[in-house]
């Protein structure tokens, strides 16, 4: 299906759509083939250059943009995406692999952000302090200034838009280099924000190679504000690059997710959703549940009914009928899950299910469980982000929770359990930024998104996310 997709693609700065011309090219492959169906421009140091003039040109004018027009322009956004859904995810699909009604209900649920946030800029109140009478002090929050934002290949359009919607909505202008493997789509949530009015310079879309982009970017004084969603080594690199200028970062890193099974769970609603979630994008999610301690009195029966329900996920090319889940996105994927899963046998781990990449065009790879895999294997260490799920089981809740916490990593964090006082436990003990219990929901959109330890710092999402594009300043007068 990789005729819907355009054969070149563009950058956007200054308002100016911008064809390859003379410039370095990146190919874009369908993971469902392993073919290219597009080139991508990549930006020169000139074009970079020409994004942060623009960008620091629009900040004054947007940031002094009336909050209502800039809502009305977030919600005009936010309805054409709607509207545009289908073809959006097609491209998804035709670029990243995953279902194409998972692909359109991305860019659906993406949507909601521009309509979150156009609201929340309207309720980011300031505080008047009490003070003698003749004198006033109050506190406000101002756009922190322009904003160079990096996003991955996964959600294409989900967790670019988390960088977009509160950055626009605080009157800030943004230079958003998303992936090179998942371009199209990203660019055309680029459209509809300029289709809806936006004003030229305070969206660019930008790509190249990611070391020189953000290098140029984050070294120049117009930027002041950092937003990364990657992994733990890059973020820590690119808080490096910040700390020179002291610009403010927001850093959502890797994740390794626990899951905590106890045997007074509801055992199968447990394993309905979480053999679902597990292989959702290929589990290449950084939320996804991928540690699973479970309770020894239920572990074998847990482990046999996830494996049944594991071996049902249709796999296939994302435009195909039934398909529930598609290719890994790159070609470096199925190598490194392979190399892990490797690992993980040869210390004594049990494959229940899959383990081998498929032998057709493409990246897939079996849905895989691993039962009993020990401690020292790198898949217990290390995310794997793919389509496996590993298994331990444990026998008292200390021992669950000191094995959730047992890693550097903190993203999200789940458990399944009838008793609430675990349930309390678990929530106040687990180091995570998110905990689901009973459930699988950890991104709602008006609630925070983020991690602790090594899964980075800041929060994006709901009104903690607009603030992360803000400055508080209190001003007293006399």
């Amino acid at each position: 299906m990789s005729h819907i997709y355009p054969k070149t693609l563009q950058l956007h700065i200054d308002g100016e759509w911008i064809d390859i011309e003379d410039r370095d090219v990146h190919h874009v492959v369908n993971p469902s083939t392993g073919k290219v169906i597009s080139d991508l421009p990549k930006a020169s140091k000139a074009d970079l250059d020409r994004a942060l003039d623009a960008a620091a040109r629009a900040f004054p004018m947007w940031r002094d943009t009336a909050v209502g027009v800039r809502a009305a322009i977030l919600h005009k956004a936010a309805d054409l995406m709607r509207e545009r859904a289908t073809d959006i995810g097609r491209l998804i699909t035709a670029e990243q692999g995953k279902p194409v009604g998972q692909a359109a209900g991305e860019v659906t649920a993406s949507a909601a952000h521009f309509d979150i946030m156009a609201e929340e800029a309207k309720r980011c109140y300031g505080r008047v302090l009490v003070r003698p009478a003749g004198q006033n002090s109050f506190v406000k929050y101002q756009p922190v200034g322009p904003v160079a934002a990096f996003s991955p290949w996964n959600f294409p359009v989900f967790t670019p838009i988390r960088k977009l919607a509160p950055a626009i909505a605080a009157g800030c202008s943004i230079i958003l280099k998303p992936a090179e493997e998942t371009p199209s789509s990203a660019i055309e949530m680029i459209r509809c924000l300029v289709d809806a009015g936006l004003p030229s310079g305070v969206a660019q879309v930008v790509f190249g190679d990611p070391a020189e982009v953000s290098s140029h970017l984050i070294a120049s004084d117009v930027i002041r504000k950092v937003s990364f969603t990657g992994s733990v080594p890059v973020g820590k690199h690119l808080m490096k690059l910040a700390a020179e200028g002291m610009k403010r970062t927001t850093m959502e890193l890797g994740g390794h997710a626990p899951v905590l099974v106890f045997d007074d769970c509801d055992l199968e609603k447990t394993l309905d959703l979480t053999a679902m979630q597990k292989f959702r994008n290929a589990g290449q999610v950084c939320v996804s549940p991928t540690r699973f301690y479970v309770q020894s009195g239920i572990y074998d029966r847990f482990v046999e009914g996830f494996t049944q329900r594991a071996a049902k996920v249709a796999v296939g090319d994302g435009f195909s009928d039934g398909v529930e889940m598609g290719p890994l996105a790159n070609p470096r994927r199925p190598s490194s899950v392979g190399d892990m899963i490797h690992d993980a046998k040869s210390k004594g781990a049990e494959v229940k299910l899959g383990g081998n990449r498929q032998d057709k065009d493409g990246f897939f790879f079996d849905p895989t469980v691993l039962s009993h895999v020990p401690l020292d294997a790198n898949i217990m260490n290390d995310e794997p982000f793919g389509p496996v799920a590993v298994m331990r089981p444990f026998g008292r809740l200390d021992e669950a929770i000191e094995q959730a916490n047992r890693l550097p990593l903190g993203l999200a964090a789940y458990a399944f359990t009838s008793n609430l006082h675990k349930a309390n436990i678990v929530g106040d003990t687990v180091e995570a930024g998110m905990v689901a219990i009973n459930n699988l929901t950890v991104s709602p959109g008006d609630a925070p998104f983020g991690g602790v330890k090594e899964s980075g710092h800041g929060s994006e999402d709901g009104p903690d996310g607009l603030k992360a594009y803000m400055v508080t300043k209190a001003i007293h007068q006399a």
